[in-house]
């Protein structure tokens, strides 16, 4: 029995397809094509702006330990909520790790889950992520509308908020970073 090419190309594409169901190569290839179709957050015009009235937020860090956003008040502040099993959020942290590298002596980074810390901690180290976990306290008031992950902010030094993105979004750009140069001046 004489197997046809087109038999073959098609066998191949069909195994193709499925690496991307059950292998590691399919979970790589999820993130590379999230990171492809993310696309720069737009900046919040001045008059469409809103105010942080209240900084008082119980949160906790890397260490389990109970902290208040306080803190930031007064600060450029860049906030993500994202959880590790979330393939979009696998795939917008590296463009947030470019930034943190980037920034992070200059705004207050808050890379926020409402995870438990083995997971989490098991996920960074997996990707070398090196920017600062902050702890959701779930049920504790929050000055921000918590958003379905991967969401984010970037509030100015007077509690403005300059960019609310809702979903996947490419942080590592010029636009980004002209709009963190004119906030950390």
């Amino acid at each position: 029995m004489k197997v046809s090419r087109k038999t073959i190309l098609n066998i191949l594409f069909m195994a193709f397809v499925l690496s991307f169901f059950v292998t590691p190569l399919g979970y790589y290839g999820k993130i590379l094509l999230n990171q492809i179709f993310s696309f720069r957050p737009e900046v919040i015009e001045v008059a469409e702006q809103q105010q942080i009235s209240d900084y008082n937020w119980k949160l906790k860090n890397a260490n389990w330990e109970f902290f208040n956003f306080e803190k930031s008040k007064g600060n450029v502040v860049f906030i993500n909520f994202w959880a590790s099993w979330r393939l979009p959020c696998a795939a917008e942290l590296k463009s947030i790790q470019n930034l943190y590298d980037k920034y992070k002596n200059k705004v207050d980074f808050y890379i926020i889950t409402d995870e438990e810390r083995l997971p989490v901690e098991e996920f960074m180290k997996e990707n070398k992520f090196t920017f600062p976990v902050t702890y959701l306290i779930i049920g504790e008031r929050s000055p921000l509308t918590i958003l379905e992950p991967p969401s984010s902010y970037i509030i100015d030094k007077e509690g403005n908020i300059r960019v609310k993105q809702k979903g996947i979004a490419d942080w590592d750009n010029n636009t980004i970073y002209n709009l963190l140069n004119e906030l950390t001046k």
